[in-house]
C-alpha cells in the first residue's frame, strides 16, 4: 500500500476540525483542497462566495491563478463525495453537546436564491430569488437548517429544478416542488440523528407558495 503522504496543516486551530474528515479524502490534493476552502469560507474576505476570494486572489483578473484552478478543480472536478463530507460534519456536530440537536430545537427551511445569467446551468430558470426579493433568472436552492436560541447551523441542501427542466413539466414524475423537497430534507434530517419540536420557514418569503395547511402537513410528516 502506498504511503499517505501528509499535508499542509490548516491555519491554526482549523487544522484539528480538518484531520477528522481527512479519510473521506483519497489523495494530497483533495486535502489540500479542502483546508483551503475551510480556510477561504472563515477568513475575514468580501464576497466568499466566489472562487477568486475564497483562494485570496483578485477577483476576474486573478481567475487563471494556480490556487484558484486547484479550489476549481477540487470543488468541481475532484471524486470526493459530498454526502460523504456532509454527513461526517453532522456526526461532528451531534456528538459535541455544545451543538447536539435537541426536541426543544427547530428545524428551519429556506430556498433563497441567487441571480444566474444565461441559460446552460443546471438548475436555472426565471423564479422568485429571495436574495433579491423578486423574480428573476437564476438558481433556487432549499435547504434545511437545525436552530434554538444558542445556536443554529446548516443541515442538508437540494437545488430545486424549475419544470420547463423536464420533458412533461410539473406532470414529469422527476418534477418536485420547493414543498416536497422540503418535506424530503426534513425526513433526512430525521434519519440523521436530528431532533426538532418544529418544522417552519426561516422568514415569511421562505417557500412563499406554501400555505399555513401545507406548512402544517410538512411537520406531521417530519
Amino acid at each position: 500500500m502506498t504511503k499517505r503522504l501528509p499535508c499542509p496543516p490548516a491555519p491554526g486551530p482549523l487544522e484539528a476540525h480538518a484531520v477528522r474528515f481527512d479519510d473521506l479524502f483519497g489523495t494530497l490534493a483533495q486535502r489540500r483542497g479542502f483546508r483551503g476552502y475551510l480556510a477561504g469560507l472563515l477568513l475575514p474576505r468580501d464576497r466568499n462566495k466566489t472562487l477568486t476570494c475564497l483562494a485570496g486572489a483578485e477577483p476576474v483578473a486573478g481567475a487563471q491563478h494556480a490556487a484558484v484552478q486547484r479550489l476549481q478543480f477540487f470543488l468541481s472536478e475532484s471524486t470526493w463525495s459530498q454526502e460523504a463530507v456532509n454527513a461526517r460534519r453532522l456526526e461532528l456536530l451531534l456528538a459535541d453537546p455544545a451543538t447536539a440537536p435537541h426536541p426543544g430545537g427547530a428545524l428551519l427551511v429556506d430556498d433563497s436564491g441567487d441571480r444566474k445569467d444565461g441559460t446552460a446551468t443546471a438548475h436555472v430558470g426565471k423564479q422568485y430569488l429571495g436574495s433579491v426579493g423578486k423574480i428573476d433568472r437564476g438558481v433556487v436552492t432549499v435547504t434545511t437548517c437545525w436552530a434554538d436560541e444558542r445556536v443554529y447551523y446548516p443541515v442538508h441542501a437540494c437545488p430545486y429544478t424549475p419544470a420547463h427542466h423536464f420533458s412533461r413539466g410539473k406532470d414529469d414524475p422527476g418534477f418536485c416542488t420547493k414543498l416536497q423537497i422540503a418535506a424530503d430534507l426534513a425526513a433526512r434530517a430525521k434519519a440523521a440523528g436530528l431532533v426538532f419540536r418544529a418544522v417552519g420557514p426561516t422568514a415569511p418569503t421562505a417557500t412563499r407558495t406554501a400555505s399555513a395547511r401545507a406548512w402544517t402537513l410538512l411537520a406531521c410528516r417530519s
